[in-house]
């Protein structure tokens, strides 16, 4: 007959046969029941981590002046493309204009060479037939002087009109290519200065600030008034669009997930709800536990981190939230 004692022993036994197998299903996240009891089906893993967005900290680019309007504040639902801030672009409008002014300049400049070249070239023409008409009478004075007909006094003289002639349409013929390198000049001006305006209007165009995707202002690190410099921080702009949670897998199950896997998602936020997600990515090295565990052997475990994509239309998941992850293990080989 059993003693109360072999019996107390027994009993104990027991509840720490129990204690152990519940100990082992906490820590692997799966049924340890059904790896004794032959069911292949396969394991749930789960893990643990917090929600994360992308985030996009916003600031002015290549301006510096004092913040005149600032739209939205913190929580503020936005569409890209939307207007966030505003710069007093004062400055940056007068020098748009002074450019404005400059461009005209330097067409009026290209217009006049461009007159100048062909003020020269007929010049030239005219020369051409001034030469031509000397170079006749020298040739009839020279003919002529030989019978006496004119004097050589006469020749002499028609080949000094024939002489300054020829060198009057050299001259011209230099002024017009002096006039076709100054429309050179006028033309490059002309390009430098529609350039420099072209520049002033991508300039303007930071002193405005606009949202770059559809996303929540999760900060607002400025206020009215103050000065604005180049990549100092205005917003910083969650995309709830696109959020994934960041979780861990001991080396042992690494092997038994894989890439585009089907994930569901719970958050103590919204209990009850699974948001449907999958698996993104799978770290290809290996890394130690996060600083956040708290006991000294975990935290000098290798691990590897996977990236879990969640559909999160109706923005409830937010950065920051912490979430359960429950993946299906691929079943253990034959």
């Amino acid at each position: 007959m059993v003693s109360m004692m072999d019996r107390r022993k027994s009993i104990a036994i027991g509840v720490a046969g129990l204690a152990v197998l519940a100990v082992l299903a906490a820590w692997f996240g799966r049924p340890v029941i059904g790896w004794f009891s032959g069911d292949r089906a396969p394991a749930t893993l789960i893990l643990s981590g917090n929600i994360e967005a992308h985030e996009s900290v916003l600031s002015f680019t290549d301006v510096q002046a004092p913040i005149s309007e600032l739209a939205f504040d913190e929580g503020a639902v936005v569409k890209a493309g939307t207007v966030l801030a505003r710069l007093d672009d004062r400055l940056y409008r007068q020098q748009t204009e002074i450019d404005r002014t400059n461009v005209q300049v330097a067409a009026a400049q290209l217009a006049v060479s461009q007159s100048n070249f062909t003020a020269a070239q007929s010049n030239v023409a005219s020369d051409q037939f001034d030469v031509s008409e000397k170079q006749r009478d020298y040739a009839r004075d020279a003919k002529l002087v030989k019978t006496s007909a004119v004097s050589v006094q006469a020749r002499d003289l028609a080949l000094t009109a024939l002489n300054q002639s020829l060198a009057t349409l050299d001259h011209d013929k230099a002024m017009v290519l002096t006039a076709q390198a100054n429309i050179g000049l006028a033309a490059a001006n002309l390009a430098a200065t529609r350039s420099r305006l072209g520049l002033d209007d991508i300039t303007l165009g930071y002193t405005v600030l606009t949202a770059p995707f559809d996303g929540v202002i999760a900060v607002r690190e400025a206020e009215l008034g103050e000065l604005a410099a180049s990549g100092v921080a205005i917003f910083t702009l969650d995309d709830l669009d696109h959020v994934w949670l960041r979780a861990y897998v001991n080396e042992t199950d690494l092997g038994k997930i894989r890439l585009d896997e089907a994930v569901d998602v719970t958050t103590d936020t919204y209990p009850g709800h699974i948001y449907h997600g999958q698996i993104s990515f799978i770290s290809p090295e290996a890394e130690f536990t996060p600083k956040t565990v708290e006991t000294n052997a975990e935290r000098v475990t290798l691990v590897y981190r996977i990236r879990i994509d969640i559909y999160n239309p109706t923005h409830e998941l937010l950065p920051g939230m912490p979430a359960d992850a429950s993946i299906a293990l691929l079943p253990p080989g034959p």
